[in-house]
Formats: C-alpha cells, structure tokens, sequence
C-alpha cells in the first residue's frame, strides 16, 4: 500500500484561521473587529481552532477528508505568516491544547490536518532576531539571519530606504533564515519533526523556492517521513516543479498551473483577474490551448506525482473564484467539475462552496458569514456537496488514468475519462452558450451508463449510438 494513498483523490479544504469560525473559549482574551466588516489589512477577526473544530461535521458533508491551515504559529500578523514561536499555536487561535484537541476531533472524523510550515522567513517578534536587535554584531544569533550592518533597521524605514539585513520581498518585518547555518537547519527540522509527532499529517511549505538548497529539503523529507511515512509534505510553487519533485524533496506543489490553464479556457473573455499568475498576466484561451495545457501539465511529472498533486482553484493569494470567473457561476462551474475530476487532491478554499466574492486583498480574506444564511448560495454549497459525494472512497478518481477523448472536442463540448480496469467515468462539459449535440456508440461509455452528476445533459438510444445532447454550459458525469 501506497502511504500517500489518503491524498489521492483527497478533498483538502484550506482554512484562514482568522477568518473561518470563531467559538468562545475562555482561555483567549482580546478584543477583535466586528466579524461581518469587510477584512483590513492588519485588524483581527478573531476566528479560532475552537470555531474551526465546531465546524467539522459542516466540512465532512461537504466531502472534505484533509484541512489545511495557513500558520497557525503565535504571530503579531492576522495572516501569521510572520512567526514568532515556532513551538506554540498562536494563543488567540486557542494555544497549543486547541491544536491537540482539532486533531482528535477531526481524526475522529477521518480528516487529516495540514500545516503551513514558513521556514523562507520569521519576524521581527521572533527570539534571535530580536536578541540582533538588542545586542547588535555581539548577538550569538548572528548567523541566523543576514545582516548587512548594524545596528540593524529595523523600524521606521524612511520611504525608499530597504533594511539593511536580507528579508522577504524587501519587507523589513519579515528576515530571512540563513538556513545556511547548521543551528537554523536543527531548529527547522526540530519544529517539522515537533508537529508530526504530536499528530499533524503533513506540511504545506511557504515560498520553499526561496530556500535555495536541495541537500536542505532532501534533510527536511528525511527528517518528516522517518516521524511519519504517511506524513504529505507540498510546496507553494507557482510553476513547472521538476526539481523539487524527483521523489527525493516534495511530494507534490500547489498546482496553479491548473487553475490557470482552467481560468484561461473556461473563464475565457470573461475572466478578470487583480494579479499575475506566477509572473504573467492570464488571457483567454480557446481549447486548443487549454488541451495542449493539460498535455504539458501532464507530461511535467510521473503519473504517481500526479495523483498527490494539491490541485488549486483559488486561495487565500488569488482573488475568489466568483470574481475571478466574470461573475458567472456557470462558467465557474464548469472549472470546479473539471478541477474536482482530474487527478490529484483537490483544493477547496474556504467559503467559495457558498459563492463568497472578494479580489486579492479587498475580500479575498474576509469572514465566512456563518450568522447571515441569506449570503450563502445554497445551490453551490449542494453541488459542492455532490462532488464531495462523488470523490469520496472512490478509486476511478483517487487512482485511474486521465485522457481526453478528442473524438467529441468540438472546441465547445470538452469529453474526458477517468479509468481503472473495468471501470470508468466519463465526464462531458460543455463551454458553450449554445446547445450541442453529439453521438456516441453506446459502447463508449460503458454497459448501462447513467449519469453520476447531471446538468443539463440528456441521452436517448440511436441504434447502436447514444444522442447526446448538452444544455448551454451543461455537465455530465457519467459511469
């Protein structure tokens, strides 16, 4: 048995701790924003693992099977990307026994718990950092980081002026790790070691590109699996991720290479976007080019790669899909089905099955309207629902092939099949405003075909052939 088979097929649902779901818990203090307000750039919601454990049945009838969270780690940032204490849960997320009792609560279920791990950079808050800022060139921490000369500038930039120690994005509240150094790499191992063996199952890494070392990332597997061989461990990395995906580093990247390509092909003229993907600006894309897309996404990695790929279709650095898609739902929806069908885990975040909209930093990150069910797209939440159904424990989606049956790819009408020895899926969408009809031997789909999942799609015995017939931007999943 394959240990990562629990990621193939999986439905990863990526939680914003702060703004996912608060719950009272008397072990956090503080006072916090309105959770309805539109999201700030600094303000804290004050959403919590309480609120996050409490929500668990909610994501298991969604289909979900693993939660990523982004940091979790103490932090003075809503976002947490800046650590200050790698060893201890933030404690307005709850503390360390939140973390303990999630896991037991959604292991219970089932569902397996991803943490984001940002070794790229700490924060200004972190302990040797701060032991530079106080004590300058005599720190025994030096080394940790990497300073151009001193006293350190830390605060207070005038408008222009970079900080004069190597940081992230030249932002001075985030340093950078001089992984370099062998105490760094023993602290970093220790905290990835630290979290598996209190019972987390895998690891989402934050800018790993930018830890520039391969002989350090073989280390950090070595280190992962020998705790857990089951553990998953997948890198933030926006484009082709051969290097890293040899079998000997990662075991998969967030795959916005797929969202991309889906963007571009079902999105099509209406597609708007506030930000580039990996460094370029996204066009519309006929099918032609979404076909040769997927052929090179593909052909980038062994099929096995393929399978534990965390296939994204939105996060918490892209606007939400809705607003990405023109604000048409049905074209959406078609990418959804794709994404959902094609091989790998599939990466659901939070808030997009109830149809939220927000660009990349204006509601992108805002609070999931639990006290408000009129904002909620109830007809979304059930197609997501049906999804979740249709790849749940089933081995077509988790393990077969993929190929597109370019016999019926009209450039509107996109087929494709998923498949394992005496089973199939086939799945028909179609990318068009217009009405399509096809015909297709009824050998082609199988011996009594039926549809799985069902809009707008009909078939009537032709003799020996299958009518088929697609409603405008109608899908069918049949098997």
């Amino acid at each position: 048995m394959d240990h990562l088979d629990w990621i193939k097929g999986a439905v990863i649902y990526q939680i914003f701790p702060d703004r996912f779901a608060r719950a009272d818990d008397k072990n956090i203090d503080g006072a916090f924003e309105k959770w309805e307000t539109p999201e700030t750039q600094d303000g804290f919601k004050g959403g919590n693992l309480k609120g996050a454990e409490a929500r668990l049945d909610y994501l298991r009838d969604l289909g979900v099977t693993a939660v990523y969270f982004n940091p979790i780690f103490s932090s003075a940032a809503n976002h947490r990307y800046h650590t200050f204490d790698y060893y201890s849960v933030d404690p307005v997320l709850g503390g360390n026994p939140a973390l303990d009792s999630f896991l037991k609560a959604a292991h219970a279920r089932g569902i397996k718990v991803i943490l984001d791990g940002v070794f790229n950079h700490a924060s200004r808050g972190f302990f040797q950092f701060n032991h530079l800022l106080e004590n300058g060139a005599a720190s025994p921490y030096r080394k940790w980081f990497h300073p151009h000369g001193w006293p350190l500038k830390a605060y207070n930039l005038a408008a222009g002026e970079k900080p004069n120690y190597a940081c992230w994005w030249n932002l001075p509240a985030l340093p950078k790790f001089n992984t370099r150094n062998p105490e760094v790499r023993r602290f970093i191992l220790g905290v990835a070691k630290y979290w598996l063996e209190r019972g987390i199952d895998g690891w989402r890494l934050d800018v790993p590109h930018e830890i520039n070392d391969d002989a350090f990332w073989r280390e950090f597997r070595k280190v992962c699996k020998g705790v857990n061989p089951a553990c998953y461990i997948t890198g933030e990395i926006w484009g082709e991720a051969k290097r890293w995906l040899a079998g000997d580093q990662f075991d998969a990247v967030m795959n916005y290479q797929l969202s991309a390509a889906c963007i571009s092909y079902f999105g099509g003229k209406k597609l708007k976007l506030t930000h580039a993907y990996d460094g370029r600006r996204l066009e519309p894309g006929d099918q032609k080019k979404f076909l040769a897309d997927i052929k090179e996404l593909l052909g980038h990695y062994k099929y096995a790669t393929t399978l534990v790929q965390m296939n994204m279709m939105s996060s918490h650095d892209t606007d939400r899909m809705l607003n990405t898609y023109g604000g048409d739902e049905a074209l959406m929806r078609l990418a959804i089905v794709f994404s959902y069908l094609f091989p790998g885990a599939i990466n659901v975040y939070y808030g997009e099955e109830l149809g939220m909209e927000g660009a990349l930093n204006a509601g992108t990150r805002d609070a999931l309207p639990w006290g408000n069910r009129r904002a909620w797209n109830t007809g979304l939440l059930k197609f997501y629902r049906e999804l979740g159904a249709l790849r749940r424990g089933n081995p077509v989606l988790a393990r077969g092939s993929f190929e597109f049956l370019k016999e019926f790819c009209d450039g509107d009408v996109l087929a494709f099949r998923r498949a394992l020895p005496g089973r199939a899926l086939t799945c028909l969408l179609n990318n068009s405003p217009a009405r399509k009809e096809l015909r297709i031997k009824k050998s082609a789909l199988g011996r009594n075909p039926r549809a799985l999942l069902n809009s707008g799609v009909t078939l009537k015995p032709a003799g020996k052939d299958l009518l088929v017939t697609l409603a405008p931007r109608a899908y069918a999943v049949i098997g």
